[in-house]
């Protein structure tokens, strides 16, 4: 079976969010169950230069995009023993950052357009294009709709992955029909279309062969006008075709027993862990005591995220015996939030905002609770590097926070994290109380941390369920 991913950044060559870490590692582990996979992205001006230096350029060619006539070079690469594909425009992709440019649409259409001009000339023939997120929605509509009278294209597959229904693709009808050299018929509900304009996210819901998200309780929740950003109409349509699958994390990279961001390697020694607790109160000039439960912070910091819970009853936290350390940037309340609690209480609140990953390896390390309260939260996978460093989660029962963090019952001993369900700040406050009191407890607490042992938070679950969606996907007429 042959995968090609077609995706719009992935790790360690380029990264805005989660995407970057399921393209970088999924492929990996799709790999080792005997699937060949292989990534096309834009060759984007930030991919770092010992990477494009290694380069091969394979083809070169024009894709017609509308009335434009635009070059496209094709390069070849080996990353960590995964074959990459990029798209090379420096028209589009010769830019600092990803995204947010006024050209999206265009950026992205002719991206969808060139990853179909240069399959054959890959010198690989892939079974599914595993397509993701709205950048590149338009390739299952390109191959049924305009391509599918063609033998080369007309036995392809597509898979289609929603990492946030949030993010769209959005834009008027007339830059989609100029872009695409389409008329008005596909901007219907049955189609692309809209509103007044077209959606290149609901053109993948539309017309790829299966969907996948990235939690089974996410693929629910998207089937509700609560979480259905107004598509949700669509997805209970194709709900028959649609499977939430809940990501990894790369277990090798995110491993306290050998992590070069931290101070102290441990698995399952409290001892050691709170070596490194220590180290972060010297580091950051907080009290360096080990009686305050430590809750971590590491996130953007926005509403979906819950911050504005955190705000509504953040002198409430302060009256806990805690310390607060918050890694992220955001908007602008939530940033003047965290930097006026930081002057407030300098011994108990660490503010950096800042994106840091050794700062926030330390953080997982070091923190004994690990805060998400999040709004909705597709998959997360904060979360699961926090079970993974053995900091206990603290989190709103939505999306992959559901599915990967079952709360503690202090009666049975099972659990290994803390939850509420309604977004209500009164209810996050109840848990936290909860949670500080049961890492007070000398008796529970141990208990609780060993539930996380033998948890398997690696890709190696998924990548057998995405085996069995690419098996249906080629059975399926």
């Amino acid at each position: 079976m042959n995968v090609l991913f077609a995706a719009s950044e992935a790790v360690p060559l380029v990264k805005s969010g989660g995407l970057a870490d399921v393209i970088g590692s999924l492929p990996q582990a799709l790999q080792a169950s005997g699937v060949d996979v292989r990534v096309i992205l834009p060759k984007y001006e930030d991919i770092p230069e010992r990477y494009k230096a290694a380069m091969e350029t394979i083809a070169t060619l024009s894709v017609r995009m509308g009335w434009r006539e635009q070059y496209c070079g094709i390069q070849r690469l080996a990353v960590d023993g995964v074959v990459f594909y990029f798209i090379d425009n420096e028209y589009y992709f010769k830019r600092r950052g990803l995204y947010g440019y006024g050209d999206e649409a265009e950026r992205f259409v002719f991206f969808s357009f060139a990853v179909l001009a240069a399959l054959p000339h890959l010198g690989f023939a892939p079974d599914i294009i595993h397509c993701h997120d709205w950048q590149t929605g338009l390739i299952p509509f390109m191959l049924k709709k305009q391509l599918a009278g063609t033998e080369f294209y007309a036995p392809l597959k597509t898979v289609f992955t929603i990492h946030n229904l949030k993010y769209a693709g959005h834009f008027p009808r007339e830059v989609l029909k100029d872009l695409l050299s389409i008329g008005d018929e596909p901007f219907t509900y049955d189609g692309i279309g809209f509103y007044d304009g077209g959606s290149c996210l609901k053109a993948g819901l539309m017309y790829a062969d299966w969907l996948t998200t990235v939690s089974e309780t996410y693929a629910r929740e998207i089937q509700t006008p609560e979480y259905g950003e107004q598509l949700d109409g669509v997805l209970r349509w194709r709900g028959d075709r649609l499977t939430g699958i809940v990501n990894g994390i790369d277990t090798e990279t995110f491993d306290p027993m050998t992590d070069p961001h931290i101070p102290s390697h441990y698995r399952d020694s409290l001892a050691k862990k709170r070596l490194n607790k220590a180290g972060l109160q010297r580091r950051l000039g907080l009290a360096e005591r080990e009686e305050p439960a430590l809750i971590g912070v590491v996130s953007r910091l926005v509403q979906q995220k819950g911050f504005d819970l955190i705000e509504a009853v953040f002198p409430d936290i302060m009256r806990l015996d805690v310390q607060l350390v918050v890694l992220g940037t955001g908007e602008a309340r939530y940033e003047q939030l965290f930097r006026d609690a930081a002057w407030r209480y300098p011994q108990r609140v660490s503010a950096q905002l800042t994106f840091d990953d050794a700062l926030a390896r330390h953080i997982y390390a070091a923190s004994d609770l690990f805060l998400m309260p999040s709004l909705f939260e597709p998959c997360g996978l904060g979360q699961l590097i926090a079970l993974r460093y053995r900091s206990i989660p603290i989190v709103r029962e939505t999306g992959g926070l559901k599915d990967t963090v079952e709360p503690f019952n202090e009666y049975t001993g099972e659990g290994r994290g803390f939850s509420f369900t309604h977004y209500d700040a009164g209810d996050m406050l109840y848990t936290i109380r909860r949670a500080v009191a049961m890492y007070g407890d000398g008796a529970t607490w141990p208990r609780l941390m060993a539930n996380l042992r033998g948890a398997d938070f690696s890709w190696n679950r998924a990548a057998k369920q995405y085996v069995a969606v690419y098996r249906k996907t080629l059975d399926a007429e």
